[in-house]
């Protein structure tokens, strides 16, 4: 890093969700800030999984107004060839929806309007005070490869999708279906070779497969479009800080997409993040930066822990394990107070507070 020019300005690395989400965060705090990196979202359908407290961020950076996300009220969590079923109600975290489904494009032409009238540039003349990192996982980190891949989909049902939500996990990996627009955002992980082969198979095959998969909650599959592969992985950066440098978002953990929890882990970052620096004379001050990673380690490590269990703990079909599961996911239906619990941690965090 070269010396920073002594202004207190921050440069934000990543323009994607998390990036700008800090650039705005960080700005709204005073701190004149640079958002560096391409500002056109992938193409492809991507859908994503807005958790009601990154609702309350966007909100708070001018971000939300122009969405029109589906909201979810109710996520059915099932298992494949066993008994028991959990129920998570809005009600049980207390809010008006546990989350929200949302195309990638549409969050990020709104945080990139936003951006603009905030009149954030793209680049200092001099070094900033600060790199915030937000460019997404890199080689760099240690990885955990599953022996898993993504479908990603939007699928046509019958009836309409309304706001329910499932989470089915099935002995090859968890299948999420999501609200969106009466239709289902799908994410169904299984295999790199059926990943491979759903992802190109007829579409009536696709259909089929799903159908024996999602069970009768569901509905009748009618119509696939937009399938896509994702690889997964778990990535998690070893130190979150160095000079003068901060990292969040995916630059910071990459999970597994179980339970929809790794954007807004990272908006919590960039929230998080702002707080911590605002009022600070110098933004990369290494006890402010070394403040961050320790007060965000909690939310991230129990994050990165409970996804990664998931990804896992319902794969194989064993009948004591089926047994052991449906038992586990019978007993949270019933005892108010760990759905309670788990509802708040999935829409909040670790701290379980707005």
């Amino acid at each position: 890093m070269h010396e920073p020019d002594g202004s207190g300005a921050i440069l934000v690395r990543g323009a994607g969700p998390v990036g700008c989400t800090a650039a705005l965060a960080l700005s709204a705090c005073g701190f004149r800030v640079a958002l560096e990196g391409g500002r056109t979202a992938p193409a492809g359908f991507r859908p994503l999984a807005l958790s009601y407290a990154s609702r309350l961020i966007l909100e708070r950076v001018g971000a939300w107004e122009e969405l029109r996300p589906t909201p979810i009220e109710t996520v059915l969590v099932s298992q494949k060839g066993g008994f028991g079923r959990t129920r998570l109600e809005s009600v049980d975290a207390g809010v008006p929806a546990l989350g929200y489904v949302v195309d990638y494009a549409a969050v990020a032409a709104v945080l990139h309007g936003a951006i603009e009238r905030a009149g954030i540039a793209g680049a200092f003349a001099q070094a900033p005070a600060c790199v915030v990192h937000a460019e997404g996982s890199d080689a760099s980190m240690p990885e955990k490869r599953y022996a898993q891949d993504a479908v990603v989909a939007c699928v046509d049902v019958a009836p309409a999708s309304g706001t329910i939500a499932h989470e089915r996990f099935t002995p090859e990996g968890p299948l999420a279906l999501l609200p969106y627009g009466g239709k289902y955002a799908l994410v169904w992980s299984m295999s790199p070779e059926r990943a491979a082969y759903f992802a190109s198979c007829p579409e009536d095959a696709f259909l089929a497969g799903l159908a024996a998969t999602g069970g009768r909650a569901i509905g009748h599959p009618r119509a696939v479009s937009s399938r896509s592969v994702q690889p997964l992985a778990l990535r998690v950066r070893e130190s979150r800080v160095a000079d003068r440098q901060v990292y969040i978002g995916n630059a910071a953990q990459a999970l597994h997409p179980v339970a929809g929890q790794g954007l807004n882990l990272g908006l919590r970052d960039a929230w998080d993040l702002a707080q911590i620096l605002r009022g600070a004379r110098d933004p990369g001050d290494a006890r402010l930066l070394r403040r961050f990673a320790f007060e965000r380690s909690l939310d991230a490590s129990s994050l990165v822990r409970v996804t990664d269990f998931l990804a896992g703990a319902f794969v194989g079909s064993s009948r004591a394990a089926r047994a052991a599961r449906g038992i586990g996911l019978a007993l949270m239906d019933v005892l108010p107070g760990p759905r309670r619990f788990f509802a708040r941690r999935m829409v909040f965090g670790a701290s379980a507070l707005p």
